[in-house]
This record gives C-alpha cells, sequence and structure tokens, in this order.
C-alpha cells in the first residue's frame, strides 16, 4: 500500500471505508481490529493500492477525434452530455477518480457533475471551469463564453460562478484547435483584464486556471495571480522565448504549471520536430529544478489526446527525468495539493475520501503497473473490479 509521498509503503496494508470515506487506513492488522464480521472484504495479496489518480487537465465536451470542434458545434447538448458521460467512465475504468474538466458549453460539464456526485452517473470526481473565457473570435468561441471590456468581464465570471463552477478558466493566449483564431503564442487579453477576471475569481471564492502558450500572456497571468498556468509553452512570434525571471515568479508564489502532455507526446514530438519537442522536453525538465510544480494532466479530447491514456502521459514525466515514485506523487497528493483538494483526496487516510486503486506489480518502480487495474473505487462507489462495471 502506497501509505503517503515519498515512496512510503506499507507491506502489507489496508483500508477501511464506509459511506465513501476512508474510516481507517495502513498495517493490516491494525485496519482489521476496526473493521467488523460483516464487513464485505476484497483481497488483492499480489497487488498495489493507492489513492486514485488525479488528471488535471481534460475536455470531456470534446472526442479526440480529428476535429473534435466540428463534431462539438454539430452535437445537441443531449448527445454532447451523453458523450461526455461516456468518456468520463473510460477516465475512471483508467483509475482517475478525479478530474479538472477546463472548459465545457452551456454548464454541461456542472451537470455531469452533479450526477456524477449523486450516483447517478458512473465517473470520477469532476472540478468544473464551465465556459472558459476568452476575447471575441479567440481560442475556443465555440464554447460561448466571448467577452470584450470590463463589465462583460465581470458577468461573464459571475454568471460561471452562480452555475456553481469550481474554478473559473481563460484563454490568455491563442490555441492550437481553434481555426481561424488567434496565434498561439499571441495574448487574447491585457495584463489589468486577467488582472481583474482573478480579482472577480477571488470574489466568488473561485481559483482561475490560465491557457498559456505565449510568453506574453504567461507574464501576464503571473502579473495577474493566477493559481495555475495551462501548457506553458514559452511562444513567441519567432520562436521560443523564455524569461527566467518569470520561471523564478512561477516558482515563488506557488503557481502551479499543468504541461498537459497528451498520451501521444511521442507522437507530438514526430510531428512537431524531434529536436525541436526535445528542446521543449527539456526546459520543462529546467523549471521543474528551479522549483516549479507540476501538474500532470491530459489535455483529453484534443486530437491524439484519448481518455484512457493517462499513464501514457504520465510516462512524460519520466521522460524528463522524473522517478516513478515522484510520479506517482505527482498524479496523487501534488495534484491534490496544487488543486486545493488536499483536505479530502490524493492520500489514503482516515477522514479523507474513499478514492482508490488497486494495481498488479509496483508502480513505483515501473509505472506500466498502472495499467494492470484490478479496481478503482471513487467516492467509496466501486467503479471497476468485483461488483463494479
Amino acid at each position: 500500500m502506497v501509505a503517503g509521498p515519498g515512496g512510503r509503503v506499507i507491506t502489507d496494508g489496508a483500508v477501511l471505508h464506509d459511506g465513501g470515506v476512508i474510516t481507517a487506513a495502513g498495517p493490516r492488522g491494525e485496519v482489521e481490529a476496526q473493521a467488523g464480521p460483516e464487513d464485505p472484504r476484497l483481497d488483492f495479496p499480489d497487488g498495489t493500492l493507492l489513492p486514485g489518480l488525479i488528471d488535471s487537465h481534460v475536455h470531456l465536451a470534446l472526442d479526440a477525434g480529428p476535429d473534435p470542434v466540428a463534431v462539438l458545434r454539430a452535437a445537441p447538448d443531449a448527445e454532447l452530455y451523453a458523450g461526455m458521460a461516456g468518456r468520463a467512465r473510460q477516465l475512471l475504468a483508467t483509475g482517475v477518480t478525479t478530474a479538472r474538466d477546463l472548459g465545457d458549453r452551456g454548464g454541461l460539464a456542472v451537470r455531469l457533475r452533479d450526477d456524477i456526485a449523486a450516483g447517478r452517473v458512473p465517473g470520477p470526481r469532476l472540478l468544473s471551469a464551465g465556459t472558459p473565457l476568452t476575447v471575441p473570435g479567440g481560442h475556443c468561441w465555440f464554447l460561448g463564453g466571448e467577452v470584450e471590456g470590463a463589465d462583460a468581464i465581470r458577468e461573464a465570471v459571475r454568471r460561471n460562478a452562480a452555475r456553481g463552477v469550481d474554478l473559473i478558466k481563460v484563454m490568455a493566449t491563442g490555441g492550437g484547435i481553434t481555426k481561424g483564431g488567434p496565434p498561439i503564442w499571441q495574448a487574447q487579453f491585457t495584463p489589468q483584464e486577467l488582472s481583474l477576471i482573478v480579482e472577480e475569481a477571488r470574489s466568488a471564492g473561485l481559483p482561475v486556471a490560465a491557457h498559456a502558450h505565449g510568453t506574453e500572456g504567461i507574464a501576464a497571468a503571473v502579473a495577474a495571480g493566477v493559481d495555475t498556468i495551462e501548457h506553458c509553452t514559452w511562444m513567441g512570434r519567432e520562436g521560443f522565448e523564455v524569461r527566467e525571471d518569470l520561471v523564478d515568479a512561477i516558482a515563488a508564489r506557488g503557481i502551479a504549471v499543468c504541461p498537459a502532455a497528451s498520451p501521444d507526446w511521442r507522437g507530438f514530438a514526430e510531428r512537431f520536430g524531434r529536436e525541436r519537442a526535445e528542446e521543449m522536453f527539456g526546459r520543462l525538465r529546467w523549471t521543474v529544478e528551479r522549483g516549479v510544480h507540476l501538474l500532470p494532466g491530459t489535455d483529453a479530447g484534443v486530437p491524439h489526446a484519448v481518455f484512457d491514456g493517462f499513464v501514457s502521459s504520465l510516462e512524460f514525466f519520466e521522460h524528463i527525468g522524473l522517478t516513478p515514485a515522484e510520479i506517482v506523487d505527482l498524479a496523487t497528493t501534488g495534484a491534490a495539493r496544487a488543486l486545493g483538494i488536499d483536505g479530502d483526496t490524493g492520500r489514503l487516510a482516515a477522514g479523507l475520501r474513499a478514492d482508490l486503486l488497486v494495481v498488479d506489480g509496483d508502480p513505483l518502480a515501473d509505472l506500466a503497473a498502472l495499467r494492470a487495474v484490478r479496481l478503482v473505487v471513487s467516492g467509496g462507489r466501486i467503479a471497476t473490479g468485483p461488483g463494479g462495471s
């Protein structure tokens, strides 16, 4: 049993849970002493028990096909919702018990989140950003979050908050899947506008995630005080534009960076150019060395980023030099801490949600073991394994 960060394990461990909450976790003998004779038991003598995994960047409204935007725009809400629910089930089956959805249409991810929480639909716990803010004709304009001017910005944040979102998402720069939109490196909001978004979100008690490929947008996001930066690829008009002072500011301010490494990151390297890709990958390794905290996320939904490939995305972090034990921490305790949910998930401890994963083998030695899923429990509900789907 992976009992805590840093590779701390219990050789013969157990977890007892009731009502969706862990009531005891530790050596089997101690946990058994707290269990009643009538409590059902599941045993995996050759497996490893660890906290459920956290995918910090998904787009359930997109289908990961060659043109997910066209599919989304053609789908009525009922059809889109059904597809989102199916993709949520895919995430759960791979051991993802928490996922952060960073952009939907019309509040569908909030609805799905609530249906999952109520047990009406199987899926991981969702943190939903609702409709992301963008400029007119900007990145992901088709989701309905176009804003222009301070009043429209305030209204959009308040509208998302009224729908019950868990965070605010802003498209600080252009993006790759928006045909005819701003270049991926180009900033979409002024520093003052991003500061207004953060200020309005804070007044609603909500964190802010900023999509930012370009260095200008990254700088504005850091100055505004966002909580996470998505992608953070340091792109400029003429190429990469890394600013060491900004890297240090990101680390000093505790802003987490989610590179959103696709499960197809190896294919991306081939398409992007292996030399340029390795330059980008090496830069990410360097930011870790300077103290930047990384978040694991798949960007699932965009082309090539499938919903059952989280382990492949985690192997990207191994490619840039992290050990399997460090990566397991990244996908459990580290992600929970960065997303502000470590008070109820990310570890196996009494009082936390019963988000559990059992796999064959030892993922602290070989990440491939995470593919051998034996049991998934999300909020106390068995999703995959004995008694599950």
